[in-house]
C-alpha cells in the first residue's frame, strides 16, 4: 500500500517550498510540499513534516515556522534541501536570509513566504501536522512557480 500511495500521490503537482525555522542560535530548512492554506479569519496554514525530520523536532520546539515559495528558476536551492541527510543539521548558514517577525528565517529571492507562529500540534500516522498563524506574509518577486509532480520538477506551460 505505501508504495501505491506515494506512486498515486506523486501524481499531484505542487509547489515547491523550503520551510524554514530557528531555535535559539540554530537555523534550519527543508523542502516540503505537504501544505494547505486552512483559514483567510484567522490566517492559518497548515504543514505536515515527519515526526523523526529534524526540522520537526526544531518547530516543536521553537513553535515557529517560515514557508519560503520557489520560483521556477530555484531548483538548485531546492536540490540542496533535497538531498539525503539536508534536513539535518544547521544549514542555512551559505543562504542570503533575511528575518522574519517571529525570527524564522526568509530565504531571499522566493517568490513568496509566510511567516508563522504554531497554534496546535497533532500527531497523525508518521507525520506532525503543525498549523501555524501566519503573521507576516510577501510576495517579493513576479515569476513562474517551481512545480513538483511525478517525481521531477516541472514548469507552467500556459496556453
Amino acid at each position: 500500500m505505501k508504495d501505491n500511495l506515494r506512486q498515486a500521490m506523486g501524481r499531484f503537482a505542487t509547489g515547491v517550498t523550503v520551510v524554514t525555522n530557528k531555535n535559539n542560535d540554530e537555523v534550519n530548512g527543508m523542502n516540503d510540499n505537504a501544505l494547505t492554506s486552512v483559514s483567510l479569519e484567522p490566517p492559518l496554514v497548515l504543514v505536515c513534516i515527519d515526526r523523526d525530520n529534524y526540522t520537526s523536532k526544531l518547530i516543536n520546539e521553537s513553535k515557529v515556522f517560515a514557508l519560503n515559495i520557489l520560483g521556477n528558476d530555484q531548483q538548485e536551492l531546492s536540490d540542496i534541501f533535497a538531498r539525503p541527510g539536508a534536513g539535518k543539521a544547521d544549514n542555512l548558514h551559505d543562504l542570503k536570509t533575511s528575518e522574519a517577525v517571529t525570527g524564522a528565517p526568509i530565504i531571499d529571492g522566493c517568490l513568496s513566504y509566510l511567516d508563522c507562529r504554531v497554534t496546535k500540534v497533532y500527531a497523525e500516522g508518521d507525520h506532525n501536522i503543525f498549523i501555524g498563524e501566519v503573521v507576516g506574509a510577501g510576495a517579493d518577486r513576479d515569476n513562474d512557480p517551481l512545480i513538483f509532480w511525478n517525481g521531477g520538477y516541472r514548469q507552467l506551460e500556459v496556453k
